[in-house]
C-alpha cells in the first residue's frame, strides 16, 4: 500500500435530503461538500436490518455501527437477539436465568432488575423487562424490584412517564397474595449507574448507594420524582438526579444478602462497569468505597466483554463475531492505528474488533485514546476534535499505518 487508507467515523451525522431540522445540510462545511460533490461517493445504511436490528423502524447506534463497519458483516444484535431468545422460551433455560431464580427461592429474596427504562432498542426494551417479570412470577419468585434508569437520549427526552406509568400497570395486573413488584429506585441514565469506558466511577458510585443501599433522596412513586425533579431544576430525563421509592421512610427495595441481580441492558459498553462493581466487590475492586457488599446472584442479559468474560453469568449469547478486518489486516501484516476519545475509544477498538477487548497484535495495531472532559456534552459539543485530528495528522505522517481510523 503507497497510500495509507484513512476511515473517518463522524458519529450520529446521518445523510438525508430532507430540509428541516437537516444540520448537517445547513452546516458550514467545505471539506465534506468537496468530497460529495467532487469524488467518487456512496453513502451505506447504518440502521435496521442492514446492521442486524430487528426491523428497518430501528434506529442505529455506535455499537452495531462499528460492529458492521469492523467486520463487513451483518450479525443478529442487541435487541434481536433478545426478542429471539424471549420468543423461543430459550434464555429461561439459561443457566444464568436459573441460577438467579433458584437462588431467590433457596434465600428466600427478591429478584431486582436495573436497565434503562424505555422503548430506544439501543441500549435495552421495555418489553424485555416485562416479559421476565411475568415470567419470575409464573416460575414462583413473590419479591421483584426494578431499579430504572431514565433514557431520554434514544427516545423523546421528557418521554420517562410514559415508561413508568406502563410498568406501574403490569405490576397492578401481576401483583396479589402470592406476588409483589414495584419500582424500587431510579435516576438519569448520564447521572448513575451507566458510565462507560471508566470515564466517570463516580456515576456508579451513585448508582450503587441508590440502588444497592438506598441511600438517596426519597419519594413516594417515580412518577412523584420525576414531577418533582423536573419542577425543581428542569431536569431532561437522561440528567434527572438519583430517587429511592420509600414507604414510611424506609426504603422499599434495597439490594441485600440473598437477592439477585439482573441487569436487563443488552449494550455492553454502558453495562460493563456496574457489572464490575457486583462481579468484582469481593476481588479487590477498588474503583470506589463498598459500605455494603451484598451476597448477591447477580447476571447481565449479555456477555458485555468477551474477553473479560463479564459478567460471569449472562441470560443471551452475544454474536460470535468472526474474520474482523482488523484480524484480516494482521494476517497481511498490516500496520494499523486506531485513534479516539474516551466517549468513543471503545468503539473504535473493542466493537470494531468484533467485540474483544485485546488486539490481535500488540506490534501491528496502535490504539490512541484522547480523555474525554467529564462535563456534559451540550456544554462543550466539539469535544476532542482538535486533538484527535491532531493525533491522526501525525499517525499519518509518520508514515507507519497503512490503515487508519478514528470517531469524532
Amino acid at each position: 500500500m503507497s497510500k495509507p487508507v484513512v476511515l473517518v467515523v463522524m458519529d450520529g451525522v446521518g445523510w438525508t435530503d430532507k430540509d428541516n431540522g437537516n444540520a448537517v445540510l445547513h452546516a458550514y462545511k467545505p471539506q465534506i461538500d468537496e468530497l460529495m460533490t467532487k469524488w467518487p461517493h456512496t453513502t451505506i445504511k447504518a440502521s435496521g436490518t442492514a446492521v442486524g436490528l430487528p426491523s428497518d423502524k430501528d434506529m442505529g447506534n455506535s455499537e452495531v455501527g462499528h460492529n458492521a463497519l469492523g467486520c463487513g458483516q451483518i450479525y443478529s444484535q442487541g435487541a434481536k437477539l433478545v426478542n429471539e431468545s424471549i420468543e423461543s422460551g430459550k434464555i429461561y433455560s439459561s443457566d444464568a436465568w436459573k441460577g438467579a431464580a433458584d437462588y431467590v427461592k433457596a434465600h428466600d429474596g427478591k429478584l431486582h432488575f436495573i436497565g434503562l427504562l424505555s422503548d430506544g432498542n439501543v441500549h435495552s426494551n421495555i418489553s424485555h423487562l416485562i416479559a421476565m417479570i411475568k415470567e419470575a412470577k409464573k416460575e414462583g419468585i413473590h419479591e421483584v424490584r426494578v431499579h430504572a434508569l431514565l433514557d431520554g437520549r434514544d427516545v423523546p427526552e421528557t418521554s420517562a412517564l410514559k415508561y413508568v406509568d406502563q410498568l406501574e400497570e403490569v405490576f397492578k395486573e401481576l401483583n396479589d397474595d402470592t406476588f409483589h413488584g414495584c419500582i424500587a429506585s431510579g435516576g438519569g441514565r448520564m447521572v448513575i449507574t451507566m458510565d462507560r469506558y471508566e470515564a466517570d466511577w463516580s456515576m456508579v458510585e451513585k448508582g450503587w448507594h441508590i440502588h444497592v443501599m438506598g441511600d438517596g433522596r426519597q419519594f413516594a412513586s417515580a412518577k412523584e420524582a420525576i414531577e418533582t425533579y423536573r419542577g425543581e431544576g428542569g431536569y431532561t430525563d437522561q440528567y434527572l438526579p438519583g430517587f429511592v421509592i420509600a414507604k414510611d421512610g424506609k426504603p422499599v427495595g434495597t439490594i441485600d444478602d440473598g437477592d439477585s441481580v439482573i441487569l436487563f441492558n443488552f449494550r455492553g459498553d454502558r453495562a460493563v462497569e456496574i457489572s464490575k462493581a457486583f462481579d468484582y466487590m469481593n476481588k479487590g475492586f477498588n474503583k470506589f468505597p463498598m459500605p455494603k457488599k451484598p451476597q448477591v446472584y447477580y447476571a447481565g442479559m449479555l456477555q458485555y466483554d468477551g474477553d473479560l468474560k463479564l459478567p460471569d453469568h449472562f441470560l443471551v449469547e452475544p454474536p460470535h463475531i468472526e474474520h474482523t478486518m482488523s484480524e484480516f489486516l494482521v494476517k497481511k501484516g498490516v500496520y494499523s492505528y486506531a485513534c479516539s476519545e474516551t466517549q468513543k475509544f471503545g468503539h473504535v477498538t473493542y466493537f470494531w474488533n468484533g467485540n474483544r477487548s485485546e488486539k490481535f497484535d500488540d506490534k501491528l495495531e496502535t490504539w490512541e485514546e484522547v480523555p474525554s472532559d467529564v462535563i456534559p456534552f451540550d456544554l462543550k459539543p466539539w469535544m476532542k476534535a482538535e486533538e484527535v485530528t491532531d493525533k491522526m495528522i501525525a499517525a499519518i505522517e509518520s508514515g507507519k499505518y497503512q490503515f487508519l481510523r478514528c470517531n469524532y
